[in-house]
């Protein structure tokens, strides 16, 4: 069994895209699809059409987002409904039109490729992952990230984004049977660490800690028989703490980001098929 494995990273989510602009273009398709917060909304979005024409449609989508597509309002409209919401910056109703609009079936085990995606649910603090069921309401609780975006009730059950408990899943595809498996991630994987000086970096050096720490230990654990292929996004190696990472609101480097992916992973694929 062949998987993909879609990591969260919100607005850099543009490497993905092209990540999987080489895959498909080289004929790869997975019997699985994993992914977490903007990871599992890619990977939705490929399985509902994996093909070229499905894989154009997304990064020429990636290309066209602007913020007020999914966040609207002036800054002061946004700062009212902030203070109003209390515990969230956005209401998800924009993302949600965006999801229906682009999304070709309404519940996950339509789709033509089985497709999983993961979320951290509040009431028993677990790693909860979505295999059926309406698949907007899936991706919406998949990628509530908090402070950002409001809770995903579900069943009952209050859900936020997936990466705060798993955000590269690639446990998830060799515990499923993959013995296959292709990474799409978004960075910061190799950005250097470095002990926080200011009080800002704290917060950012304690999540990167705990979402590496997770993945490296994926690997590590990784089974024998099991190929695992990371990925390349094609950026230069930036610092951990470059506030660009942070500006959700920043969609100015989609287009170079989708080509630099395409690139670097068109090579990398080229050379593990040619054996070298």
């Amino acid at each position: 069994m062949t998987a993909f494995v879609l990591g969260g990273g919100g607005h850099r989510g543009g490497y993905e895209a092209g990540m999987l602009v080489a895959l498909t273009e080289r004929d790869i398709v997975p019997d699985l699809v994993l992914g977490t917060s903007i990871g599992a909304i890619n990977g939705a979005l490929y399985a509902s059409s994996p093909d070229i024409a499905g894989v154009g449609r997304l990064a020429r989508a990636w290309k066209a987002l602007e913020f007020g597509d999914l966040f609207p309002g002036s800054l002061w409209a946004r700062t009212k409904a902030a203070v109003q919401q209390r515990t969230y910056l956005h209401a998800n109703d924009h993302l949600r039109a965006w999801l229906v609009e682009r999304l070709t079936v309404e519940r996950i085990e339509e789709l033509p490729l089985q497709f999983e995606c993961v979320a951290a649910r509040i009431e028993d603090s677990s790693e909860h992952w979505f295999t059926d069921g309406p698949i907007v309401d899936a991706l919406l609780a998949s990628s509530a990230v908090p402070g950002l975006l409001p809770p995903v009730v579900v069943n009952g059950m209050h859900h936020i984004d997936g990466g705060v408990v798993n955000s590269i899943p690639l446990s998830r595809a060799y515990e499923r049977g993959a013995s296959e498996i292709y990474v799409l991630h978004v960075g910061h994987i190799d950005d250097e660490l470095e002990v926080p000086t200011r009080p800002w970096d704290v917060g950012v050096v304690a999540f990167e800690i705990a979402r590496r720490h997770r993945f490296a230990t994926d690997l590590a654990n990784v089974p024998d028989g099991v190929t695992v292929h990371v990925l390349p996004t094609g950026a230069p190696q930036g610092r951990y703490n470059d506030p660009a990472k942070l500006r959700y609101g920043n969609l100015a480097e989609i287009a170079d980001q989708i080509a630099a992916a395409q690139r670097a992973s068109s090579s990398y694929l080229d050379r593990i098929a040619s054996g070298s």
